[in-house]
């Protein structure tokens, strides 16, 4: 008996993740397409906006970066380097420590950030509405907003 439990518990758990990762995909991927079509920005220069945006000096070491985008460090190079060539953000030096490097963002990233933050409250809040209803998925939407009451 205890063993099918187990088995059944497994499963529940696969299908629970399976629906949090096809409701993360779909809400991505109209974010994605959303951020793109009206600023001109990526998902994860966004996010990046955003968290150099709410950092209390502005700036954030570049692995800092990198772990709360979710990137390894050579890719958040690349991302920070564009975002340097659309002179949203750029790179500093760090004063005590030459090796320690910050992406640091510009009144114009904020700009952006700032812009771009309303199309992506309204999508995301859109895109959830839109899944509520899914058979599918809306019993997770509806589970993810009552944890969040």
């Amino acid at each position: 008996m205890a063993a099918s439990h187990l088995t059944s518990q497994r499963t529940s758990d696969h299908a629970v993740w399976n629906r949090v990762l096809a409701l993360h995909a779909h809400v991505e991927r109209e974010l994605s397409l959303a951020l793109q079509r009206r600023h001109g920005i990526g998902l994860s220069e966004y996010r990046s906006l955003e968290h150099l945006h709410h950092s209390s000096t502005s700036e954030l070491r570049m692995q800092d970066l990198a772990d709360k985008v979710g990137l390894g460090q050579s890719s958040v190079t690349r991302l920070v380097g564009r975002l340097e060539t659309a002179g949203f953000a750029y790179k500093d030096l760090c004063p005590s420590d030459k090796r320690g490097v910050y992406a640091v963002i510009t009144d114009e990233g904020r700009e952006r950030y700032q812009a771009a933050r309303v199309s992506y409250t309204e999508v995301l809040s859109s895109a959830l509405n839109t899944f509520t209803a899914d058979p599918e998925l809306g019993p997770t939407v509806q589970s993810l907003r009552a944890t969040h009451s």
